[in-house]
């Protein structure tokens, strides 16, 4: 399992496991199952998924994944 953070400047929306993490990376749809590489990645505008069915609609900020740790920083974010 991968553990998740989905973080705004207005409050953690999401803090947990997932199985999968679906992110609008800025040049395109970015995957990550467990054992992914590392890696960061600038987000877009659209929807980020979670495996397990949490969805957000995020704008701008960015990814990282490390250690099947991901952590999800945007500038705006709402559940979908």
């Amino acid at each position: 399992m991968l553990k998740v953070s989905v973080i705004s400047p207005e409050a953690v929306l999401f803090e947990g496991e997932a199985d999968s993490v679906v992110a609008p990376a800025y040049d395109g749809e970015v995957g990550i199952l467990t054992g992914h590489a590392p890696l960061m990645a600038l987000l877009g505008n659209g929807e980020l998924r979670l495996g397990g069915g949490r969805r957000f609609k995020v704008s701008g900020g960015f990814m990282q994944v490390l250690n099947d740790q991901v952590r999800v920083v945007t500038e705006k974010a709402q559940a979908a």
